[in-house]
Order: structure tokens, then sequence, then C-alpha cells
């Protein structure tokens, strides 16, 4: 059975000729395996080569949904409605292309999909093993991408960092298929390099080390990329040559940037793009068309004004857990050429503090309430909506936010005093905000939400229309409660409209206050499909509104 395995998986990677580039970390987390795995893919891309990249997270949740944002960050949502981790967000921000259900794979996923197997018998009574179930569950979801004929290159980042434990199943896989793809696969080993100031010279022994156990589990990296806060000597790269049997050319710098968007440039004078198809056995053509991505930087480091927007949310202290918002609003600033600076305002001390909002709240240009589920803090965003509305301060609600603004409006404009969602008030009598009656009788929390791209009809005239310049959309959702159209008549009459509606639940999906000088809730989420070559409209109308005020 596995020389059959073997033998399939030699004559579909001949078939499709899709080579592979696994992307390892080592020494320590959170060093940009996710960007450095997206500026080769914008530097392929620009050569010409269909590229896609996933990530492989070694966590036994089955996806990111049910995680608190302070332990993973945010939760990045797919067209397809996949819950998936942040990184996802960082491939297609750079690459604009979609991602999917494949593009992430989680130890969980592996674990109940053999599961699933034994229990329907099709392992045959035999014994369920680590190697080979879960080594060719996970050899068999790295390949799906690669099968599908579409891409030239499936870039695909492990999770965390060489030694741990967790990890260990994905590197044998990792090792397994650089054997079976005959020359079809590489690794990539971003490390760190450690500057000791007392000693006043960069030191390579963490990488040694981290490459040592890289050799122990049966992997060579065939590039080592090397992050580190100085330039590195000649020496230290000839060491790291030495000890890592790597060439010397394929130890490549990874210098700290002022912005991730000059790692692509960074990557290409370092020439990381022509080691990876050198080793794979493929001639560059000519320089990448890095034309667009030049284009972009010069806007976003030559800002010709600039506006400080409030960010209000109730994870600020983790700025990750809005990472798709503040990138949104780069890609926004760059393309109105406006310097965007974020101001980070903790919800939860707006509740504490009523009597100081206007401190709090003062100099801001425009004022953004961001997603997010439960009880705590809802009062701080609801009073930062107040805010904005009689203020006449720019304001951009999403998801959440946007059923904080039809509670805000209830309460003091149409005078309902417990208005509220029945999410946090269950006996309100004025269920402003109601639960979707197809969550009405769900039990298992993940998943389940109403999850992936869906379209929206704008209204002629209205804001959301004007930023879009089209009639029709489509944007992700996450959420399980929605505008309560028994109220709708009343709300409008008051002055706030229903401007997006989905046109095959009629869901309301965006409300707008005309009298404000730009008011606008969407219950989905725009910062999601916001990438360099495409930034928001809603975003880039949000910032152009800022822009104006004086």
């Amino acid at each position: 059975m596995q020389f059959i395995i073997l033998e399939l998986t030699k004559q579909l990677a001949i078939m499709y000729n899709t080579k592979y580039v696994f992307v390892t970390g080592g020494v320590t987390s959170s060093l940009g395996k996710g960007i450095i795995s997206s500026s080769l893919a914008v530097l392929l891309k620009s050569r010409g080569y269909k590229v896609t990249i996933q990530k492989l997270d070694p966590y036994i949740n089955i996806d990111p949904g049910t995680l608190n944002p302070y332990e993973h960050g945010e939760c990045y949502v797919t067209e397809d409605g996949a819950e998936t981790d942040l990184d996802l967000g960082h491939y297609e921000r750079f690459t604009n292309v979609r991602t999917s259900q494949a593009n992430n794979v989680t130890t969980g996923r592996i674990y109940q999909a053999v599961i699933e197997k034994e229990r329907k018998g099709d392992y045959l009574g035999g014994t369920v093993q680590v190697i080979p179930h879960i080594t060719d569950e996970i050899k068999r979801r790295i390949k799906l991408l690669g099968e599908t004929g579409e891409y030239d290159f499936v870039i695909t980042e492990i999770g965390g960092t060489v030694g741990d434990i967790e990890s260990l199943p994905f590197l044998e896989s990792i090792r397994q298929l650089k054997w079976e793809l005959e020359g079809n696969a590489i690794v990539i080993h971003l490390t760190y390099i450690p500057y000791l100031a007392a000693a006043g010279e960069l030191k390579t022994k963490p990488t040694q080390h981290s490459v040592k156990e890289m050799l122990q589990q049966g992997i060579q990296p065939d590039i080592i990329v090397c992050r580190t806060e100085h330039d590195l000597t000649e020496s230290v790269r000839d060491k790291i040559s030495l000890f890592c049997n790597v060439e010397r050319a394929s130890v490549i710098e990874s210098k700290d940037a002022s912005t991730i968007y000059e790692v692509p440039l960074n990557m290409l004078k370092e020439g990381l793009d022509t080691q990876v198809l050198k080793k794979l056995g493929l001639t560059a053509k000519g320089e990448p068309n890095l034309e667009k991505w030049k284009s972009f930087l010069y806007r976003l480091k030559n800002p010709l004004t600039e506006v400080t927007i409030g960010l209000v949310g109730k994870y600020v202290e983790l700025k990750d857990a809005y990472k798709s918002i503040s990138e949104a609003f780069i890609h926004a600033g760059a393309t109105t050429q406006c310097n965007v600076k974020l101001k980070w305002i903790h919800s939860e001390k707006l509740e504490e503090n009523p009597n100081d909002l206007d401190e709090q709240l003062k100099g801001l240009k425009g004022i953004l309430v961001a997603p997010g589920f439960g009880s705590r803090g809802i009062e701080g965003k609801i009073l930062a909506v107040k805010y904005a509305r009689e203020n006449n301060i720019p304001f951009l609600g999403l998801c959440h936010a946007l059923q904080c603004a039809v509670i805000e409006f209830a309460r003091n404009v149409l005078g309902f005093s417990d208005a509220h969602s029945v999410e946090m008030m269950g006996s309100t009598t004025h269920p402003v905000i109601d639960m979707m009656e197809t969550q009405k009788n769900l039990t298992n929390m993940g998943g389940t939400m109403r999850l992936g791209s869906y379209e929206c009809k704008l209204i002629k005239g209205s804001k959301i229309f004007e930023a879009y310049g089209e009639e029709f959309i489509k944007e992700r959702h996450r959420h399980r409660y929605e505008f309560n159209s028994e109220y709708l008549s009343q709300f409008e009459a008051a002055g706030m409209k229903a401007t997006g509606i989905n046109p095959n639940s009629n869901l309301v999906e965006v409300v707008e206050i005309p009298s404000h000088p730009y008011f606008v809730g969407v219950q989905y989420h725009p910062e999601y499909r916001s990438t360099v070559e495409e930034p928001s409209p809603l975003f880039v109308s949000f910032v152009k509104a800022a822009s104006k005020m004086k």
C-alpha cells in the first residue's frame, strides 16, 4: 500500500509539475514566516508563476474560530467561509490570490479526519498510528492544492518552531515529501541571529542549533533566511554556510524593515526567489515586474496628508486581534496618500469613565468601532458611536459595531431606553438586534456562524454606493445576530436608513445616517478583502471622509 501511495505521489507531481516550498522556523516564534512566505509568493507571481500559500497550524483546535483573540490574534475568514489563521490574511494582502478551506490545516483537523476514517473501518482493523496514518493525512492535505493543476508553486508555512512536540508530525511529513517528490520540493528555514551588545557582534550559534534540530528530524534546509536587526557580515554568512551545510548564496538576510511591505523588495535584493528557482531546477527569466508594488510603497512612504482615527475595541492590547483592519487602513492610506495614524482605544475604559469621553476621543478625524462578540465593553462601543453621531465625526462600524450603532440610535433617537441585542439581554422589550433564524437551533459553536462571502445590493445615492461605485457587491461575514427588520420603518422614519440589503434573505447589511457627514455601519467585514492591489473601497471612502475634517 505504501509503495502504491508513493508511486501515485510521484506521478501526480510529474503530471502537474507543481513545486513545493516548505517554510519552517527556529529559535523563536513570531519571526515572520508568514511575511517571508508572502514575499516569496509576490516575487514568484511577479515572474509570471501561479502561486498559492497554505498554513499548517500545530494546535489541536479544529480551527481558530472558537479561540479567544488574545490567544491567537484575529480569526481570518475566507471567501468560502473558512475560519483560519491570521497569516492567511497576509497571504491574500500580498498576493491578491484568494484562499480557501484548503489553505489552512490544523492538527485538530488532521486527527479528526483520521479518527473518522478509523470509525468507518477504512483502516481494516489496523492499528492507527502517527506514522503512517497521521503523516499520510498531512501529506494528502499538503498536496490538495498542487493536484488541482492551478498552481506552479505551493508554499507551505509550518506554524510554531522546530523542536516543538506539536510540530514533529508535520516535519516528518516534510521529510517524506522531499524524498517522494524527487527534486520538486525544498525547505526554507527562517531563524534568528541575535546581536549581543556586550560582545558587539552577531551570534550564529542559535541558528546552528536550530538547523541541527532540523537535521535530527532528517531534514536539511536548502535555504536559510536570517532574521536580524543588523546587517549580516561576510564572516557571519560564511559561518552559517559552513556549519549549516548550505550554499553561501542561500544564506539570506532578512533585516528588520520599517514596514512589512518592504520585505518583498528586500528579498528580491537578497535573491531569495532566484535561489528558490535554482534549487528547483528552474531558470529565472529576467526581472520580476514589481512596478505596482513599488508605486504602492512610494505612496505609502510619501503621504501628502495625515489623519488620526480612533479604533475602538476590546482587544486593543493585542493589536493582532485587529490585524486586517490596521492593514486595510495602510492600503487605504497609500491609495489616498494619507498617513493614517491609529489611536487604539479600549472600549472598557470608555465604559468605566464616560465623563472623560471627550478627553479620550478629542482630536479624532474619524472613529472606527471594531467587531467583537459578547457583552464586555459593548457600552463603551455604544458611547463611542453616540459621540461620533452627535459630533458629526466620520464613523465606520464593522459587524458587531453596526449592531452597536443600531442599539445606540434606538436608545437615544427612538427613545427605546432598554433597546439591546438579544445576545446581551434576552429580556429586552426592544430587541433591535436579534439572532438569525438559521442560528437558533444550533448547539455547536465552531464553524456554525454565517460565514464567507455573500451578495449585497446597495442603494443608489448612498455613501456606501458612492464608495463601491456599483449596485451589487460581495463581502465576507462572520456573525450570528442581525438587524431586526421589524423595526426598520421606525429607524428609517427617524433618519437611519438601510442602504445595503442581501437580495436573497433581505438581511440588512448596511445602515447610514444621510444627514451625517459620514456615518456607515456594515454587518460584513470589508477588511478581509483589502489587498495591496485592491484596497477596500469602504476604507478608502472612510479615510477620504476623515481627511476632509478640519
